[in-house]
């Protein structure tokens, strides 16, 4: 049986030291949750999962929603997780994970039902700002229940101090769901599958700077679910919104990326450098290089991420950064910023949800809250 819960404030003189404290992209990462491959599950079928995949392969991923992911691209995948774990404690960094759990069971709520997805993108369904972790109301029914895998860490901090917080739970009924919605052309004005009936948001879709958070709407975020983060966040932060030209927008760590203060790395196909906001005047604005070409058909077949991938990397500090190994361009690019990349392997994540940055939660980063733009 569980220990009986004991407030950590009971006879203490100073409130408890949180072991959650990160206020950006950039301090010296201290503690980290990585996700894990154990049990994926190939997302179910429905139109916000399919709605950011060509149609051909929403018609593959239809047919084989709910089901495991071949043992092929598992093992590769697991492979270079392993090794980029080994990395991340070698130089320092306390690495926790989430609980293995069976993504084929069927869950539900009293309008619909579904089988789960996976753990591997942590970044995905939880966002630290301060010493608080806030469970995000993700918009695909596979994940309505992800967090629970990690809820052994969840109460773990919050024993130890730290804030722990839940969004509004979403119904994510149809009336959510845009019925008509198709992606929309290069010419034409930019729409999104989520209407304004509850908010939902993931977190990846969220960047931060200190006091300033940055997001961009999308497909899994709509303008309520940012909404409700500037009101609960209250007046200590200021939340701004990205303006992306993506025509299938699903998280922002490939379109706008702080490195480093002073410091962002932009996606030349997504970002229209002349309307970010006036702020940003007095940043480097950093344009990604191309990415490298993914000459694996399989991968590039399987992988549910766009081809700018390349552009999801962890910061160690506010020199070194951890990138993908094969994209050299973006480790040329790096150096040539001014920081330390260091290479690694993770490209065969990319048809569980992303790469070094989804697939890890800053825990806890050496740093103070600050403003880097007043």
């Amino acid at each position: 049986m569980p220990a009986p819960y004991t407030p950590v404030t009971s006879g203490a003189a100073d409130p408890p030291v949180s072991p959650v404290s990160t206020h950006n992209e950039w301090d010296p990462l201290e503690e980290v949750v990585v996700g894990r491959l154990d049990g994926a599950t190939i997302p179910s079928d429905h139109p916000v999962v399919a709605c950011n995949i060509p149609p051909w392969a929403a018609r593959l991923q239809g047919l084989a929603g709910g089901f495991r992911y071949p043992r092929i691209l598992v093992e590769r995948a697991q492979q270079e997780l392993d090794r980029f774990v080994g990395l991340l404690r070698s130089l320092g960094v306390t690495v926790t994970r989430p609980d293995a759990v069976d993504h084929k069971r069927r869950f539900g709520t009293p309008d619909w039902s579904s089988r789960g997805f996976c753990n591997t993108c942590p970044r995905d369904s939880m966002l630290v700002v301060g010493d608080e972790i806030i469970e995000t109301p993700m918009a695909w029914p596979c994940r309505y229940f992800e967090t629970h895998s990690y809820r052994s860490l969840l109460k773990e901090y919050f024993r130890r101090g730290a804030r722990w917080t839940a969004a509004p739970k979403p119904q994510l009924t149809d009336e959510l769901f845009d019925p008509e919605f198709r992606i929309p052309e290069a010419s034409e004005p930019m729409r999104h599958i989520l209407t304004e009936f509850e908010p939902v948001f993931d977190a990846a879709d969220f960047a931060r700077a200190g006091r300033d958070l940055f997001v961009t709407r999308s497909n899994v975020t709509n303008l309520m679910g940012i909404e409700w983060l500037r009101r609960h966040l209250g007046p200590e932060y200021r939340v701004h919104e990205i303006e992306s030209r993506c025509r299938t927008p699903m998280h922002i760590d490939t379109t706008f990326v702080p490195l480093a203060p002073g410091k962002v790395m932009v996606n030349p196909d997504y970002i229209d450098v002349d309307r970010l906001p006036d702020m940003l005047r007095s940043w480097d604005v950093l344009i990604a290089p191309a990415p490298d070409p993914i000459r694996d058909p399989l991968l590039r077949a399987t992988s549910m991420c766009g081809t700018w991938l390349s552009m999801n990397v962890l910061m160690i500090d506010e020199k070194r950064v951890i990138a993908e190994r094969h994209h050299t361009g973006m480790l040329r690019a790096l150096e040539e910023w001014g920081f330390e990349p260091i290479p690694c392997d993770l490209l065969h994540y990319a048809p569980f949800g992303g790469s070094f940055h989804c697939a890890t939660l800053d825990v806890r980063r050496r740093g103070t809250l600050q403003s880097y733009f007043d």
